[in-house]
């Protein structure tokens, strides 16, 4: 099964992964045992859910698909090789889940806000434009707390999909640059050139309200 094993992946030596308390359970879970399979989502259920929020704009769909992440988890045990830390290929899977659920739902506006044909370059919106396509007004007062974190979660949603994954593992899951490019696939060089893009793209759009005074850096980072 494609998602048993890490394509294209670097391990870093035995001590990435055989010290790694996560694996010892994967690969009890490998001999059926269930009880470890269960400690497992219960050590990575709200993790994914976080992640996942970001995809689906939803508590709900997110759940929805965090289950997804795990049972294709189990059905992947059997085929299970350990060649990284179990984070990096439970993300990995969850890459993947998520990427199809892009895929799915691209249309549905909770999943991701398109700029329109006619708008800039760069393809992203502002966020008085994202406040608009959301609410239907824009916006004409002090944003308070809770809409000044929905700003910044428009913001992250309105990154493309592979800068938005990147930034997420990085940001919430404090993976390194190598742990994210073996989750998505991709080379070190790749990942820092993806975070470093939604980092100049998240800037330009928050500025303006960083600057007024409406979204702070600390809304930024706390997001």
């Amino acid at each position: 099964m494609a998602d048993a094993s890490l394509p294209n992946s670097t391990p870093s030596g035995p001590a990435a992964w055989q010290e790694d308390p996560d694996v010892q359970l994967m690969l009890r879970v490998q001999g059926g045992d269930a009880f470890a399979f269960e400690q497992l989502m219960k050590r990575y259920h709200a993790r994914l859910v976080r992640i996942l929020r970001h995809v689906s704009g939803s508590d709900e769909s997110a759940e929805d698909l965090a289950q997804d992440v795990f049972l294709r988890v189990f059905r992947a045990r059997a085929n299970y090789q350990p060649s990284a830390k179990f984070s990096t290929w439970l993300f990995h899977i969850a890459h993947n889940v998520a990427s199809n659920a892009i895929r799915d739902r691209k249309r549905r506006k909770e999943v991701q806000v398109y700029a329109p044909a006619t708008g800039s370059q760069s393809g992203l919106m502002t966020l008085d434009q994202m406040a608009l396509a959301s609410s239907g007004t824009m916006p004409v007062r002090k944003l308070d707390k809770v809409e000044r974190a929905e700003m910044v979660r428009l913001a992250v949603e309105a990154l493309n999909e592979r800068q938005r994954m990147a930034l997420l593992l990085c940001k919430f899951e404090g993976l390194s640059y190598q742990e994210i490019a073996e989750a998505m696939e991709l080379s070190v060089q790749a990942v820092k050139s993806l975070l470093s893009r939604a980092r100049v793209n998240l800037k330009l759009m928050l500025e303006p309200y960083v600057n007024s005074g409406e979204v702070t850096n600390t809304d930024v980072k706390s997001e």
